[in-house]
This record gives structure tokens, sequence and C-alpha cells, in this order.
């Protein structure tokens, strides 16, 4: 007779949904397991109302906690959610009612993140199997009618319909099939005797809910022996335990119990594993004799959170029973964090404003509770920060401006700690560098710049070198010389001098002359070849130092060629006495306008002296009367330059009280560059006498032969024109050749027969005294005035010289009143 019976497993029936959306942005897509790589299980970007053309623009992929695999892709170009590896329910939730699978769809710019669950739908790919293909039973004669006698049942890795739903019994007349608690149960139909029938064969059949249904057999074979009533009993049907994870081999996990209510061998009771997998079996061990089930092998929590064992107990003469042994793994945290870098921006330009989004960060703790909590940091102190973003996600941002001059590289050290006992940690360097941007103009290395160049230099000569550094990266930070436009004494300032555009060398485009200019100033400008190009500028002063380049000029006594012009010396001067003075002036400046004086030739050597600085010719002794009245000076005016420069002229000097006693002046002019000096003195002094005498005889002449005004023969003390001056002349860095001030009075009277030549007092205390006057009767300056109206004249000028920082002025004044 034959019993089909129907064995429901705990679970029930998924629903199938192709597109199930859940709130806050995540999906749920259900599909049967084993589908092809490629299979499109949904479009994503649809479900979401994401832009399909804009998923490759935002780095959109498919993420997953830790080491997980992924299971499917994302179609960047269409947004279908691809299958991408194999999908094995079974292997993935084994008997689990409900298989889920986490996968995540991130995308940047903004940084979005939505969870998508896969509910994978089982499919009948598992047939039915038993855990022995030859089951064996042992059954007393004894054994009444409806006894029955458990079977382990077969396994199917399927679940819902697709599990297994009957058991078949090969027709026979002894026994039919049973339900009960763990198990399949033979029911005694009808006794045995063993006499009749000491061995029975039975093929029993299991048959799933597929559609055509797979199928598992499995051989009874059914001794029959003397009476054995009784068989073993657990004293729990299901046992439940736990053990830490990584605890050492050996650990006692459970331990089952079953007594037997027969005696000797009938109750003599041994335990063995029931169905298993062979991993399952492989981490542990059951005492036949004690029932202690120990671990052979450490378990890991995060492989597998529990463990479902089934124990048999068999008698001595092979009766059964069987229990289940649920063992759960309580996690330890032995699992630091593990921080994963999904996305950075590298180099960044250092112009970025703060809060700016460089990288994201995933953090993953794959312990459970407490133990997966994790707190992020950035160790060291820089200019970047973590931001909490969605989940375990963290944005990575500025927090204060970036200078790539300061800083050009950054190593952000970032630490992860969960909050276990005792909690772990883990660390990541990220390397970010900072890409250069033109913000610092060239800066020189000096305010302002001179540079000092003597006058009469060579064009092209170098005058001095500027620099300007630029902190900036390449292009930005190579800088280029140039002059700004300008004038310089109303020309181009490019007609003066020129910069090299690469080193800053400044050369000279012509010569200098100081007695032009002595400085000017260039403006230049340093430029970088940034886009846009920054600059700055500075300024070079040039300095033109002075050459001794320039001769003295002498402007008193006036130069050969000029009107003849002598000094009159009384007869009672004294030793010291201010005789004349020499006046020159040199275009040079500093020691090279520093002009000496000295007498290089003279008729009476002895007589007289001149001033090495000031010019002024004194007399060495008192005049005496056998000293020549005619004295020729030879003065040498020479500058303090190197090589030195001089100039020279005569200076004619007479000594008399009295007019009259003066002969005509002209015959004093000394020929200095006569070499045959001798001969033309004794030509001139014939000349002279022949003259003189003739002179004299024409005087009494007319002096007998009628009356007349005195003339004055004497040219007169010697004003020095202005048109000895140089036009452009000015004191040099205040060194002067004039010190001095002179006053020169003359009063010359033609009413009465004398005149008076008066010398007035000089600011030097050597000066002739003003007393000292030289007389004449007017009857000796007939012959040099000739005749008047007869009105008295009276006559006054000044000769008057001045000093100051302004050219030298001399001026004469002369006042005239007639009656």
């Amino acid at each position: 007779m034959a019993v089909t019976g129907i064995f429901w497993r705990i679970g029930g029936l998924a629903i199938l949904f192709l597109f199930f959306h859940v709130s806050n942005g995540d999906v749920s897509y259900s599909f049967p397991e084993e589908l092809k790589r490629g299979s499109v299980i949904g479009n994503i970007a649809k479900d979401l109302g994401l832009e399909a053309n804009r998923l490759s623009t935002r780095k959109a992929r498919i993420d997953t906690d830790g080491g997980d695999k992924h299971y499917c892709d994302i179609n960047l170009r269409t947004g279908d959610l691809t299958v991408a590896e194999r999908i094995d329910r079974e292997g993935l939730c084994g008997d689990k009612a409900s298989c889920v699978l986490k996968q995540e769809l991130m995308l940047e710019n903004p940084l979005e993140l939505h969870r998508i669950s896969l509910h994978v739908q089982d499919i009948n790919d598992n047939s039915p199997q038993f855990n022995k293909e030859l089951i064996h039973i042992d059954i007393r004669e004894s054994a009444v009618k409806g006894a029955r006698f458990p079977i382990e049942e077969a396994h199917d890795a399927d679940i819902g319909k697709y599990s297994i739903q009957t058991y078949k019994l090969q027709n026979n007349d002894n026994f039919i099939l049973g339900v009960g608690t763990n198990s399949v149960e033979l029911v005694l139909n009808k006794e045995l005797d063993r006499e009749v029938l000491t061995e029975l064969d039975l093929i029993l059949t299991a048959l799933d809910g597929g559609s055509p249904p797979r199928s598992g057999t499995a051989l009874i074979r059914v001794s029959v022996l003397d009476a054995n009533d009784n068989v073993p009993v657990f004293s729990q049907a299901i046992y439940k335990a736990s053990v830490p994870e990584n605890s050492p081999q050996g650990t006692v996990v459970a331990t089952v119990t079953a007594t037997d209510a027969d005696a000797g061998v009938n109750g003599d009771v041994t335990y063995e594993f029931g169905h298993m997998s062979e991993e399952v079996k492989s981490m542990f061990t059951i005492d036949h004799k004690t029932g202690e089930i120990n671990l052979k092998s450490t378990v890991d929590f995060e492989t597998a959170s529990s463990f479902e064992l089934r124990v048999t107990a068999k008698d001595g003469l092979g009766l059964t029973s069987y229990a289940k042994v649920i063992i759960d793994v309580t996690d330890v945290n032995d699992n630091p964090p593990i921080i994963y870098l999904k996305s950075l921006s590298n180099p960044i330009p250092e112009d970025v404003s703060p809060g700016t989004e460089v990288g994201i960060i995933n953090v993953q703790d794959r312990d459970s509770e407490n133990n997966r909590q994790v707190r992020c940091s950035i160790q060291q102190n820089v200019p970047f920060k973590l931001v909490p973003s969605i989940k375990n996600y963290y944005s990575l941002v500025t927090t204060g401006q970036l200078d790539r001059e300061l800083v050009s590289d950054y190593n952000i050290t970032i630490s992860a700690t969960d909050e276990g006992s005792p909690p772990l940690s883990s660390s990541k360097t990220v390397h970010l560098s900072v890409a250069d941007v033109n913000d610092n103009p060239p800066a020189f290395e000096e305010q302002s710049y001179s540079a000092y160049v003597s006058e009469n230099n060579k064009p092209g000569s170098t005058l001095c070198s500027v620099a300007a550094r630029d902190p900036d990266w390449r292009q930005n930070g190579t800088v280029i010389y140039s002059l700004l436009p300008a004038e310089v004494n109303g020309a181009p300032v490019s007609s003066y001098v020129s910069v090299n555009g690469d080193t800053g060398v400044i050369h000279a485009v012509r010569s200098f002359d100081y007695e032009q200019f002595r400085s000017f100033k260039v403006h230049v400008m340093a430029r970088d070849n940034g886009s846009p190009p920054l600059s700055s500028n500075v300024t070079v002063s040039v300095f033109v130092s002075d050459v001794n380049d320039n001769s003295p000029q002498i402007l008193y006594p006036a130069p050969e060629g000029n009107s003849f012009m002598t000094e009159l010396v009384p007869k009672a001067a004294h030793g010291g006495s201010l005789v004349s003075k020499v006046i020159a002036v040199d275009a040079d400046s500093g020691q090279n306008a520093w002009l000496s004086y000295h007498i290089v030739k003279s008729t009476d050597p002895g007589l007289f002296t001149i001033g090495v600085h000031s010019g002024e010719i004194r007399t060495q002794r008192d005049v005496l009367e056998s000293d020549s009245m005619k004295q020729n000076l030879i003065v040498s005016v020479k500058d303090n330059g190197q090589p030195s420069l001089s100039a020279t002229c005569s200076m004619y000097l007479l000594i008399s009280d009295n007019l009259a006693e003066v002969p005509e002046l002209k015959d004093i002019s000394y020929d200095e560059k006569n070499s045959k000096l001798t001969s033309y003195l004794i030509i001139a002094l014939v000349s002279v006498s022949t003259f003189f005498l003739t002179f004299i005889i024409i005087i009494l002449g007319v002096r007998f032969c009628r009356r007349r005004k005195p003339r004055l023969l004497f040219d007169g003390a010697v004003a020095i024109p202005s048109a000895y001056l140089p036009p452009n002349y000015a004191d040099v860095d205040g060194t002067g050749t004039l010190r001095s001030t002179y006053n020169y009075d003359a009063y010359l009277t033609t009413g009465s027969r004398t005149s008076d030549f008066k010398f007035v007092s000089s600011y030097n205390d050597n000066t002739l005294p003003a007393d000292q006057t030289l007389r004449k009767s007017p009857s000796d300056f007939a012959d040099a005035f000739g005749d008047s109206d007869g009105s008295p004249e009276v006559g006054t000028c000044h000769v008057t010289t001045v000093r100051s920082v302004e050219p030298v002025i001399y001026s004469l004044s002369c006042r005239s009143s007639f009656y």
C-alpha cells in the first residue's frame, strides 16, 4: 500500500515583482537566479528618474560593501542594470526563505547614493538528495502494527514550491509512509515475521514541486530482528547554542543527549551528524559516545553568523531518532575599518574656494552593531576636513585658501576607528598636489637700484643688473624684463639705456657726458608669462660720475687776443699787499674742479707770490726803488684731476705812483710763446727808447704851445666783462674757484691838476690800505685826455666782484657828474 505525504519546509513563496521601489530613493528588483551574464534586470536610470546620457559624466557605478562581489553592472549608455556574475541563490542564501543582495549605485557631481535590493528568486535547479543512498533499518519482529520508524528526510537546496513536496514509497505489503517531526517515517502496516521474511528492500523517492518535478531516491533495507521495541529519545527536539567567532579549535559548542528505555545493547545510544554540507562538517565534530559537539576549525561571524546541524541517535540494534542543533556565532571586534578612496580630484588648483569637494571616501567595517560604528578624522593640521555625506561616505573638502608657493603637496592621513572594545583603527594616506595659478607678480630683490657710470663710457657697457623673483611655476614664474616708456632730456629713454629681457642686465646705449646731465632715472618692468600676465616696476637711478675731461678756463686776465689789460702797483706797496687776482673756473666737479695757481715765470721771481688756492697775487716783500717798473708774470692754473689739466695766462704789472710816469702800456706785452726771448727784448728795448724820446719831445712841445686838458693814457683798472663767463657755468658740488670779494673804486677828476686812483680795501686783511693814492697834476693828463669844454667832470667807477652759488658776476659801475 502506497501512501503519498506532503512535507512543507518552513518558508513561504515570495511574490515576484519585476520592479519594486522603496522609499528615500532606493530601488528593488526581483529576478530568478542563474540568469546569464549580461541579462537585463531593469532600467535603473528610468526607475530613479536619472538622465541616461549623464550617467557617464557623473561616473555612475555599482558599489558594494567591503569585499562583496559585484553581481550587477550598469550600462552607462542605456541605464540598464545587467547581470555581471553568476547568481546562485542556494550558494548565497542557503535555505533562507528570502534571498536579497544589497548593491549600491553611486553618482558624482553631485554625490548621490542609491541602495539597490536584488531579490533572487529560486528556480528548480536542484534535485532532492538523501544523506545516504542505502538506509539500513533493523526492526524486531515484535513490532506491532502502526509502529513508526523515522528515516532521515531528503535534502533539496531549493526552497518554496521547488523544495521537497512529496515522498513515494515502493509498493509493499508491510510499510506505508508517514510524516514525523524532522523526518519521514515508515509506518508498519503489517507485522513482520522473521521466519517468513528476514530482510526487505524498499525504494523511497523524494519529489519536489517543479514542473516537471525533480526527484531523488534511497534504498531502505529493513532487517527483521528480534524484539527491540524502544527507540532513543532526545532530551529536546531543537538545541540552541552560541560560540564567539575566532574561538580556538576544540571549544565545546553544545552537548546533545538521548536515552533508550531498552536494556543492554538495545539501550546503548551512539551519536553522529545527519545530512550536512561538507563545509559545515569540516568545522564541527561530535563525540559518538557523549554527544559533545566541538569546534574543528575557527568560525568567522562575517562569513557565517549561524549554523544548523542535524544529529542522529542510534541504539545498539539500529533504532534511531533525530534532533536539530542551531549554533549562533557571536561577533567579536576582529575587523578594523577599511578606507576606500572612491574619487579624487588631483591635482587641485591653488585658487579653489574653501569648501570645494576634492575627494570621496568610503569606510567599511565587516563587524556588527557597535563594532562596525566608525569615526573618521584627519590627523595632521592640513586645510582639509571630512564632511559626512551618505551612510558611510565622507566628502574630503578644503577648509582654507591653498597656496602652492607655500605648500605644493599634501599627504593627508585619514584615520578610521570603530567603537568596539577594544577599538580597532586603520589609516590611509591620500596624496594631493596643488596646481599652480599665476597669482604672484614678479618681486624685485631691491626696492630701487642705483647704477654708477663714468662719463665718456663706451656704448654697450654694463651699468647694473636688476633681478626679480616669481615664486609661481613654469611659465607663470618666468620673468621678462623691459623698459617703461619715458624721456630723458627730451629723448626716449631707450636711446640712453637698454635692458636684457632674460637676464635683467642694463646696458648703456650711448656715451654719457657729466657736464650735460649728472643723473637720470629709468623704470624697469618685470613681467611673467602667466595668463593673464602679472608685472611689477622698479626705479633704477643712473648716476654719471665726472671724469677730468675739461681744462681750467681763465676768466681774468682775459686770454690772449682780447683787449690789452694790466695792473698798477704803487711803489709804496708793502709785503703781502694784494696786487691782483687770477680768476679761473673748471666745468668738471669734485676734485677735478679743485684749482691751484702757480707762477711759472716772472720778471722778478722774489717780488710777487700767488695764493695756491685763491689765485691772489701779492707782494712777497716791500717794493723797492730798484725794482723794474714793468713786471710780467706767467701764471699756470691746474686742476686736481688724474691726470691733471692746466691753462696759463700772462699778468702785466706796472710799479708806479704817478700816472705821468707810466709809458705806453702796449709795449709791456709779453710773448711767452717766443722761444727767442732775448732777441725780442733787445728789439723792444730799442723801439721803446726811440718812441719814448720822441714822445717826450712831442709832450714838451705841446705844453709850451698850448694848454690842453690832461688825458689818461692808462687803460685803468681792468674790469672783467661778462663775456668772460661761460654761459652755463655753475658751481659744482660746492667747490668754487672764487672765494673772496673785492671792490675797486677809481676816482678821476678832469678839472684839477691832480688825479687820484684809490684802492679800496678788500675782504682780505693784506689788501693795500684804502688811503694809499697815486697823485698827478692836471697837466700830466693833458696829452692823454685832450681839451674839454671847461666844465669840471668827476667820474666814479666801481669794480665789484660778487661770489655766490650762481655764476660769478663781475660788475663795473661808473658815476659821472659835470659842472
